[in-house]
């Protein structure tokens, strides 16, 4: 079996993660940070260590300004509607996930007012266009790291410069980037960066967050949810301050410690190095494809200016079947449709039949991707 649908999770995980989280199973077990005892305490140190390796991985400020939820879409649902008002000017990309349009679409129908980027036919973002967008009640520019369609990387380093000229807030969707991508949301100006920690973090599903850079002020922050912290106890109110402002009721304790593994195995490999793997993969997926006659391969075609994941279609051929028939007739595994991303694919011309999706991750290897190659250009042949 061939698994290439690490741009929806990443599979297998590092031995050290399953470890962890049943080492806190069965050697912790209690609520961290909700009593006083050994127990809790030793669960409150294992969040508290998941906060400080999210924190050095991104270059944030500081660990307690990493908030956890359930995964990225939680992140991005806790910045947009916890900061935007009515009247509110954004701007973001035709590349984006339903996690950024559908919040987004529900705040323009609260009165939000909402700019899109196009991007071109290969997902890409001019740097003018988006300066062009932003004007003086610009409060926000969203963007995607990378796609989650083709890959593509947006130019976020050179938004955050935008914001900075602009006074307005960037957040990144680093979904698909975290981990797998060198982040510096200091260097690149970046105030909101919302993760997940079952893609290229490594970690179990269930994990994930929203990281706030020392320019958001949290005093204008509306929580998505408020109720018991474990601090303030003595206070009706929902406690001002971060982590606790977000963070009403239990933490997934058990999945923090398998994320702070997925982490440590991270920075172990070096997520610089990670990345050159998966650019070799890249360019091997790439060049391979665009070469099989009757497969269209979507986006770049430079496998360094996007991340491991790469769609295509095959002539005479529906992208379900042709991931039904790679699963069955060749054991490899992949995923095929929309993403979750019409708008991307509507950039891309691939809508609303969709594509078929590789995603490649760091166990993945060249044996994997030549052998992938063989079995797409099997199917294309068959089709012909």
């Amino acid at each position: 079996m061939i698994y290439f649908d690490n741009a929806a999770t990443s599979w297998p995980k590092p031995p050290g993660v399953a470890d962890a989280m049943t080492r806190y199973l069965t050697e912790i077990g209690a609520s961290a940070g909700r009593s006083g005892h050994r127990l809790a305490v030793a669960g409150a140190r294992i969040v508290y260590e998941a906060r400080e390796a999210v924190a050095a991985l991104v270059h944030a400020p500081d660990p307690l300004r990493v908030v956890f939820g359930a995964n990225a879409t939680d992140g991005l649902n806790l910045a947009l509607h916890g900061l935007l008002r009515p009247g509110d000017h954004v701007v973001t990309s035709s590349m984006e996930h339903n996690s950024v349009m559908r919040p987004l679409r529900a705040l323009e129908r609260g009165g939000v007012v909402l700019d899109v980027v196009r991007c071109s036919p290969t997902g890409e973002m001019l740097v003018d266009d988006l300066e062009r967008a932003v004007r003086p009640g610009t409060r926000m520019i969203v963007l995607n790291h990378a796609s989650n369609v083709a890959g593509t990387l947006l130019p976020v380093a050179e938004a955050g410069g935008i914001a900075r000229r602009h006074g307005c807030l960037l957040l990144v969707d680093a979904a698909q980037t975290a981990g797998a991508l060198p982040i510096d949301m200091q260097a690149d100006g970046i105030d909101l960066l919302a993760f997940t920690g079952h893609k290229s973090l490594y970690g179990p599903m269930g994990t994930g967050g929203l990281v706030f850079g020392d320019r958001v002020d949290v005093g204008e922050l509306t929580p998505l949810r408020r109720g018991g912290t474990g601090s303030r106890s003595d206070d009706e109110e929902q406690p001002t301050f971060l982590p606790d402002l977000c963070e009403s009721g239990t933490l997934n304790a058990v999945g923090l410690a398998g994320l702070t593994a997925g982490l440590r195995w991270l920075s172990g490999r070096q997520v610089a190095r990670v990345r050159d793997h998966e650019i070799e993969l890249t360019a091997q997926l790439l060049a391979g494809l665009s070469g099989i006659p009757g497969v269209t391969v979507y986006g770049t075609l430079d496998a360094r200016r996007q991340m491991p994941t790469v769609s295509f279609d095959v002539a005479g051929l529906e992208p379900s079947e042709v991931g039904l028939r790679l699963d069955d007739e060749h054991g490899l595994l992949c995923r095929v449709g929309l993403h979750c991303a019409p708008l991307a694919h509507r950039t891309l011309g691939t809508f609303p039949r969709g594509t078929v999706r590789f995603g490649l991750g760091a166990f993945n290897t060249a044996a994997e991707v030549a052998t992938g190659l063989e079995a797409v250009a099997a199917l294309a042949r068959a089709a012909r």
